[in-house]
């Protein structure tokens, strides 16, 4: 086995270890490869291990991957889930299949509008800023629930669940109780009769809270990959 293979190995033990601590079915929980400023061989090994579902923080780069593993576009998953500009929405409702990053509704309608109708609808989850990071992206929890009502009625649009990246804490208690609100939210807008399936949290630091907090994907780059070789010139 390679050694993304073996990293890979090593994480999905993590997740099922962490699920059977928290008494939940690791069938419950996906796993998201953050391939960001890896080249497409990077992905092409982890395909090779058996990882079907990719993340990209800048679209530009996630572009340049899927057109250069346009052999295995059938089998693999694109999640655009960086911070999504007005610009960049076109493109990414014409050749990603999930965007994590949604916290305006002109954003939502703009991927909803420019989604190909031959294409399923284009999975999307809600950002929320559940600790209320001055630098961080997304929505207040207040305005989480009128959002995801937006969202939902939207034709090209399958609104899945909300994503949230809090700020690092310092222990397993301190970082689940972040994700716990994540997750009360979420719990909340599906009583509001919204049906949602997915909680995208946990990264390669804090997996194990957020899986014990509820997560269904979490989001694991570092672990997978190794640390950050470079940053694209031109990030979007």
């Amino acid at each position: 086995m390679t050694m993304i293979g073996d990293d890979l190995q090593q994480v999905n033990n993590r997740i099922a270890q962490a699920c059977v601590t928290a008494g939940r079915d690791p069938a419950g929980v996906r796993l998201l490869a953050v391939s960001k400023t890896f080249g497409a061989e990077a992905v092409r090994e982890a395909h090779a291990a058996g990882q079907s579902a990719f993340g990209e923080n800048y679209v530009q780069e996630g572009l340049d991957k899927i057109e250069a593993l346009a052999d295995l576009r059938a089998h693999l998953e694109w999640h655009c889930i960086g911070p999504l500009q007005s610009n960049k929405t076109r493109p990414v409702a014409e050749h990603f299949d999930w965007v994590h990053s949604v916290d305006r509704l002109k954003i939502a309608e703009r991927l909803s509008a420019q989604r190909p109708a031959h294409l399923p609808p284009l999975n999307v989850c809600l950002q929320v800023n559940v600790d209320g990071g001055v630098n961080k992206s997304g929505v207040t929890p207040d305005e989480a629930l009128p959002l995801a009502q937006a969202v939902a009625a939207l034709p090209q649009l399958r609104l899945r669940g909300l994503m949230a990246i809090p700020e690092p804490a310092p222990d397993f208690a301190a970082q689940r109780e972040l994700f716990l609100r994540a997750h009360a939210l979420f719990e909340s807008i599906r009583n509001s009769g919204i049906e949602l399936d997915t909680l995208s949290l946990g990264m390669s630091a804090d997996l194990e809270a957020a899986i014990s907090a509820g997560s269904t994907m979490v989001r694991v780059g570092t672990a997978i990959f190794g640390g950050r070789a470079r940053k694209p010139a031109n990030p979007a």
